[in-house]
């Protein structure tokens, strides 16, 4: 009996995964890809040559400038972290913000894996930490999906994610360079501004921020219990009171500038996908600015 990664995975291979198939491999790539890490030996320089591979020890010695040679390498390895906190599990039942970073997680891991690129995960609860070792195959895209599955609706209240501890969970797990793509709402608290450009520095880095409306907007229903979707503090509020409804924009907007002045700061782009949007029509969109970026 199909478990139910395997049933959501081949219900996004024949929606999302055959759509994409493809576009996402050139649409990412590292400081590896292209230029390789394996010294291979030596030749004479050419016209259109790139001078920065001319070994000048070598130049000197044969009074002839000679290029250093390196082996291609078309292996791309790729971290998912995968955010499991508390707060992501705010959302409709079965299209949640946990929902759908399921759904991302198991089609980037199937997308790459496809490739021939291999992909690991890291699950991340402030205070808890499961990996996923790299691996290629759909069998390894579905140990992804067990894991996601294993670990949900299990996230802790109680304190908020500390986001720059996740992110320095994946500078110490990626020890070559990688691609690392994040997927959060980055609701939390932490200096993760500094660890995400310690991150950036070393890898290729993209950010999905998942979001619900209820992240962004107060329901006009007159009283209402807010709890905090991290620690689980509850509080009465008056939701119709024009002064708190300002209040609550001003909060949200301020947030959303931090992050994006953050994320701007670091290099990193960061992509917003609403739990309303169709993953295959986001994950386009995903592609297509990052190319636009990087052409």
């Amino acid at each position: 009996m199909a478990t139910a990664p395997e049933k959501l995975l081949l219900r996004l291979e024949w929606k999302v995964v055959r759509r994409l198939d493809g576009r996402l491999q050139g649409a990412h790539r590292t400081a590896h890809r292209g230029s390789g890490i394996d010294f291979t030996g030596l030749r004479p320089y050419g016209d259109g040559d790139d001078a920065r591979h001319i070994d000048w020890n070598v130049t000197a010695r044969l009074d002839e400038p000679h290029l250093r040679v390196f082996t291609e390498d078309r292996e791309l390895t790729v971290w998912l972290v995968l955010d499991r906190s508390a707060s992501m599990l705010a959302g409709r039942p079965g299209r949640g913000k946990h929902d759908v970073l399921a759904g991302l997680a198991l089609v980037l891991a199937r997308l790459f894996g496809r490739g021939g690129n291999r992909v690991g995960a890291l699950l991340f609860d402030t205070g808890m930490l499961r990996v996923v070792p790299p691996g290629t195959s759909r069998r390894h895209a579905l140990r992804i999906g067990a894991e996601l599955e294993r670990t949900a609706g299990t996230a802790r209240g109680g304190t908020t994610t500390d986001l720059a501890e996740m992110l320095d969970a994946a500078g110490r797990l990626a020890r070559r360079r990688a691609l690392v793509v994040v997927l959060s709402d980055f609701i939390g608290d932490g200096d993760w501004e500094r660890s995400l450009q310690r991150l950036a520095r070393r890898h290729e880095v993209v950010a999905l921020r998942i979001v619900d409306t209820a992240d962004d907007v107060l329901p006009e229903a007159g009283l209402i219990v807010v709890e905090d979707a991290e620690t689980g503090e509850q509080l009465v509020v008056d939701s119709a009171d024009p002064l708190l409804r300002v209040r609550f924009r001003e909060a949200v907007d301020a947030r959303d500038a931090r992050l994006a002045a953050g994320m701007r700061r670091a290099g990193v782009p960061v992509h917003r996908v609403g739990t309303d949007r169709d993953l295959a029509e986001a994950l386009v969109e995903v592609v297509a600015r990052t190319r636009d970026r990087s052409s």
